[in-house]
């Protein structure tokens, strides 16, 4: 196995962390401060074609391997968490799920303006009552001749606010709701415009405060029968899909917060000094160092074997869900060390350290939680969960023309 990164692959390093220092990390602080999402980020975002990154070129998208959206999750959230929820949603939830999913008509309408940064995408599945039980979600989609009505509520939706198209799950067989049988979900395309679709924001959150997080409210609104995606009764699958390409963004940049946390407590190691010498020299600040490195090598890792499985067309519900778990656990450790080692300049907002601890937090529900990876890494080692090699629903890459 080559281990060494391609000119494309460092191209795109730079690309995002340039942009990362310019856009982000100068008003950063201010931004988390007073929870201010900062829209101009989206456009800015857009004239690089990071929101289309690993999107096929046919699609409008920069035709980059499953790798580059690693790498770029990686170097938004060694500046900010809020900066790599975008390509979650934005590209994991919403766009790659379209590219596996969608039909011709339904990619050539929604995907290419996505893929181009021209409409922002997101995903709806998470209501106030259901999180992990996806079969406790209460949305439900009658249909009505060429039309499905749509009714319920989501929450804890990134860019709820501000994007153009949603991608929302649904009951479309009621006597299925009842049963809890998860073969009565089915998936649509949402357009804002649509009449009886109301969003807003949600403040008051531990972390990523400088990114947008809100709710979705549908109150008869029309959907037309052709934005079903997939078919009925197919949507409890599309979901899960798509969680596993959000978990794979997740699980990336959450490996950019260690670097980030190993970063700030180098410098600062390097500076400060208790008992007459730099607190680098200290043996417990040398041991909290070295398990934030070990943490970053591991999580690397794991998403780079889940993100290579993506490129030669193999599924990898396993290793993603791995590499999310571990990922987002070494991040925590990571996050709360760094303030440990900033002693109380860590608790407060002097220091980015504190941000990280606060941001570090959130990835450990979102995505399925920590507790849910778990039960799915034990369930494979029990054969409850099958793990046959199985083509992955993604194209593989280089993407070509029959994609």
């Amino acid at each position: 196995m080559d281990f060494d990164f391609t000119d494309d692959h460092r191209a795109v390093q730079e690309l995002c962390r340039d942009f990362a220092q310019k856009n982000i990390a100068p008003d950063i602080r201010e931004r988390d401060s007073s929870q201010q999402f900062d829209p101009d980020l989206l456009k800015k975002m857009a004239e690089l074609n990071i929101l289309g990154i690993c999107l096929p070129e046919k699609y409008g998208g920069a035709g980059m391997d499953y790798i580059s959206l690693g790498l770029a999750c990686e170097e938004l959230e060694y500046a900010d968490t809020s900066a790599r929820v975008i390509l979650s949603v934005h590209i994991g939830l919403n766009s790659l799920t379209l590219l596996a999913w969608g039909n011709k008509h339904q990619k050539e309408k929604y995907l290419i303006p996505q893929a181009k940064g021209e409409k922002i995408a997101t995903f709806g599945l998470t209501e106030p009552n259901a999180g992990s039980d996806v079969v406790g979600i209460q949305s439900t989609a009658v249909r009505k001749g060429e039309k499905y009505i749509l009714n319920g509520e989501k929450m804890w939706i990134s860019l709820a606010a501000v994007a153009d198209n949603f991608l929302i799950f649904a009951w479309t067989d009621l006597d299925k709701k009842k049963a809890r049988d998860h073969s009565g979900i089915s998936c649509f395309i949402v357009e804002r415009n649509s009449k009886g679709v109301t969003t807003g924001h949600i403040h008051g959150k531990l972390g990523v405060r400088a990114g947008s997080t809100g709710w979705i409210s549908m109150q008869d609104v029309e959907v037309p029968a052709e934005n079903l995606v997939g078919k009925e009764g197919e949507g409890f699958g599309i979901a899960m899909f798509s969680l596993e390409q959000g978990r794979y963004t997740v699980a990336a940049g959450s490996t950019g917060l260690i670097k980030a946390c190993i970063d700030a407590c180098v410098r600062y190691s390097e500076t400060r000094k208790t008992f007459q010498v730099p607190i680098k020299e200290h043996q417990l600040v040398k041991e909290m160092l070295a398990n934030m490195y070990s943490g970053y090598e591991f999580a690397r890792l794991l998403w780079l074997k889940a993100g290579w499985m993506r490129n030669v067309g193999l599924r990898s519900t396993r290793e993603t869900s791995l590499a999310k778990w571990i990922a987002c656990q070494e991040a925590e450790k990571a996050a709360a060390d760094a303030v440990q080692v900033h002693g109380a300049y860590g608790f407060c907002d002097e220091y980015p350290v504190e941000r990280y601890y606060r941001n570090a937090k959130g990835a450990s529900i979102y995505e399925g939680t920590r507790e849910i990876h778990k039960l799915m890494q034990a369930d494979y080692l029990l054969n409850i969960r099958e793990d046959k090699p199985r083509r992955c629903n993604l194209p593989p890459w280089p993407f070509g023309a029959d994609v």
